[in-house]
């Protein structure tokens, strides 16, 4: 089985853990489906009950080709593997059996590290994943220091923000924010709640805290409502990850 006719595995978080995730567009792509891609990856969630934070999350991806503002910007569905098998094997057809299988192998190579170290062609890809991203790491530091810089100063100047005032200071919508925190670990939803929440990891670290404010309903009830907020050691570290566009407002 040669791994790169097949969709990338790569880590990411969904729910509370870093597990191995699929790009859905990728998959669509490998398994040929007729139907366009929105249409198809909205259909089989509806069909089979897929749940948002537990079988997948979605992220916006940057403009294709150069669009500016929202143009050309296209929203990605990570998949984790149980998902991406159970796509695979619903379309019934030589290409899904093959993706399920090539699934299957990668949760095997995953659970045993033992295999990935007698695989000549894994180990070489691993040794050149790690050497690139030692390269870029180096490069991304020099690029980001001085806006770290103004970041560590605002932190410092201020006390926890909401978010809203923290993706001012990080040059960024706050809408991605929220949705950069969702996909990477750092909040979750619960079902049938509209409020985010800090994971506790991420409280305990001192990036987050809660914000909870409370206020009488008209049946005689409390209404509770729970906010996210950023910390100065919080937001110093988001500007790492927004080293393009972090910058002091």
């Amino acid at each position: 089985m040669e791994d790169s006719k097949f969709p990338s595995v790569v880590k990411g978080h969904i729910g509370e853990g870093s597990i191995q995730t699929v790009n859905a567009r990728d998959l669509h792509s490998f398994l040929e489906v007729g139907k366009d891609f929105s249409t198809w990856i909205k259909g089989r969630i509806d069909q089979y009950g897929f749940i948002d934070g537990t079988d997948f999350v979605t992220y916006e991806a940057a403009p294709q080709n150069g669009g500016a503002g929202k143009r050309g910007a296209r929203i990605e569905y990570a998949l984790t593997l149980d998902m991406a098998k159970e796509l695979s094997m619903v379309e019934r057809n030589e290409k899904g059996k093959q993706a399920r299988q090539y699934f299957i192998e990668c949760e095997r190579r995953a659970k045993d590290p033992v295999a990935a170290l007698n695989d000549p062609v894994a180990m070489r890809g691993l040794l050149l994943t790690y050497s690139e991203k030692v390269i870029a790491l180096e490069s991304r530091v020099e690029e980001m220091m001085p806006a770290v810089q103004a970041l560590e100063q605002i932190a410092e100047a201020h006390g926890s923000l909401n978010r809203t005032e923290a993706a001012k200071h990080l040059g960024i919508a706050p809408h991605l924010l929220c949705r950069w925190m969702r996909t990477n670990g750092w909040t979750y939803r619960r079902p049938g709640s509209k409020d985010d929440i800090a994971y506790q990891s991420k409280i305990m670290a001192g990036y987050l805290e809660h914000k909870v404010t409370t206020g009488p309903k008209e049946d005689g009830t409390e209404w509770i409502s729970t906010q996210v907020r950023v910390t100065p050691k919080g937001l110093t570290v988001l500007a790492k990850a927004f080293p393009q566009t972090a910058r002091a407002a």
